[in-house]
């Protein structure tokens, strides 16, 4: 298995970081099992958040005797000091532990720094004195933000999307972060689900020695992908180039990535998923999305209220509205065919 440097941390972490948001979705005796069993397999990386529910729970559940043989991120949205120290406190206990190995913030539309008004890193600052925390880390979606986190050096780690569909801004500050010897952990490496060839995902990010991409897993066929490619690593061929500059001109530009962060939709429209429909009709079996369960779901798209309050909160600036439009004509165009008959 190949072990990696997260930066100026000196922490070593295997080349495979498990992502612990999908956990929510299972049991805890589930959960359990997955994730001692990435560790019985060399995995020692484990990031989640407090937004994530129970999931610090389940790892706290699993990891309580072995802390000290794992490396777990987890991150805080507070915006005040006040729900800061509610949110470590909190996760502390949910984690069943006294310290975390890299606590991050988790999104801001800012860049907390040294000395600001708002005080979180101050406070961040005195967390670490404290022993609660042994590293600062940002988690960002958004390319300013990221870089300024970079250039300002007072971070430890960034946590931000990247994959082979990301752009070359988004490869530039993969490549600021080795420059500045700071960890990269890489979230969204199968962009947002739409890679499905988990093999050319992998093999795209082997050849960055320093980042560490964290899959999100939940299943234990999902697990044991990621697993095998630990003894059997994935190569990029002449014909993996080929498959990523086609999927590249397929899916690059303004793309929802279903991050989430426009959620919840004040007229109830799934809009991490629906915004993302023309693309999943692309590459998933047409039986996965044409069902009245979905056209249910992408019919809530004509109760827009045009708030553009997704709009606002998007970190990549998409015309959301105008995306879910744009993908409920394409439904609407399958689906008809579907029920006249036209698709398999």
């Amino acid at each position: 298995m190949k072990i990696i440097t997260l930066g100026k941390t000196n922490l070593k972490v295997n080349k495979n970081g498990f992502g612990a948001l999908p956990i929510q979705r299972i049991s805890e005796k589930e959960a359990v099992y997955l994730l001692h069993k990435a560790y019985d397999n060399g995995i020692n990386f484990y990031d989640t958040a407090r937004f994530y529910t129970d999931s610090e729970e389940k790892i706290g559940a699993a990891f309580a005797d072995r802390r000290k043989k794992v490396i777990i991120a987890s991150k805080t949205a507070a915006t005040t000091i006040e729900d800061f120290w509610k949110d470590l406190h909190t996760t502390l206990k949910n984690l069943k532990t006294d310290y975390l190995d890299i606590y991050q913030f988790h999104n801001p539309d800012y860049c907390p720094r040294p000395g600001d008004k708002e005080g979180l890193y101050d406070a961040m600052k005195v967390a670490k004195r404290q022993g609660k925390v042994r590293f600062i880390g940002i988690s960002n979606h958004r390319q300013n933000v990221a870089m300024e986190a970079i250039e300002r050096d007072c971070y430890d780690t960034l946590q931000y999307p990247f994959s082979y569909l990301s752009s070359e801004e988004d490869q530039k500050i993969v490549e600021a972060c080795f420059k500045h010897n700071m960890g990269f952990i890489c979230m969204k490496a199968l962009a947002g689900g739409l890679i499905n060839d988990s093999a050319l995902a992998y093999a795209f990010l082997n050849q960055f020695d320093h980042a560490l991409p964290i899959w999100g897993i939940q299943r234990e066929s999902e697990l044991d992908e990621f697993l095998s490619y630990q003894d059997h690593e994935p190569e990029l061929s002449s014909a993996s180039w080929r498959k990523i500059e086609k999927e590249r001109a397929e899916l690059s530009g303004d793309f929802c990535r279903g991050c989430g962060y426009c959620m919840p939709c004040p007229a109830g429209i799934e809009i991490n998923n629906c915004a993302r429909m023309s693309l999943f009709l692309k590459r998933a079996p047409y039986s996965v999305y044409l069902t009245e369960e979905w056209a249910a779901k992408m019919k809530q798209i004509e109760k827009c209220k045009h708030c553009n309050a997704c709009h606002g909160k998007c970190p990549y600036g998409l015309d959301t509205p105008t995306l879910l439009e744009k993908n409920y004509e394409v439904f609407k165009e399958y689906w008809a065919k579907k029920q006249a008959g036209e698709l398999l």
